[in-house]
C-alpha cells in the first residue's frame, strides 16, 4: 500500500510504502468513541472546590468545646 507524502504547501512530496496489515482494517467505531471520550475528559480543566470549615460564611456547629482543651 502506498501512501502520499505531503509537504507543508499541500505538494505531494514522496510516496512511502505501508504494511497491509496494519493500515487495511476495519475501525472500531466504538473504541475510537472511547478514546475520543477519554482523551476530552483529561483535557478538562477541573476548577471544581468544595470550602472548609473557615472558609463558609456564617455559623454552624461549634468546633471543639470551650473548657477542658488545655
Amino acid at each position: 500500500m502506498k501512501i502520499n507524502v505531503h509537504s507543508l504547501k499541500g505538494d505531494i512530496v514522496d510516496k512511502i510504502n505501508a504494511d497491509e496489515k496494519i493500515f487495511k482494517i476495519e475501525p472500531n467505531k466504538s473504541v475510537i468513541r472511547q478514546a475520543v471520550l477519554a482523551e476530552m475528559t483529561n483535557l478538562r480543566q477541573g476548577t471544581h472546590a468544595s470550602k472548609n470549615r473557615s472558609a463558609v460564611r456564617g455559623g454552624g456547629k461549634k468546633p471543639w468545646k470551650q473548657k477542658g482543651r488545655g
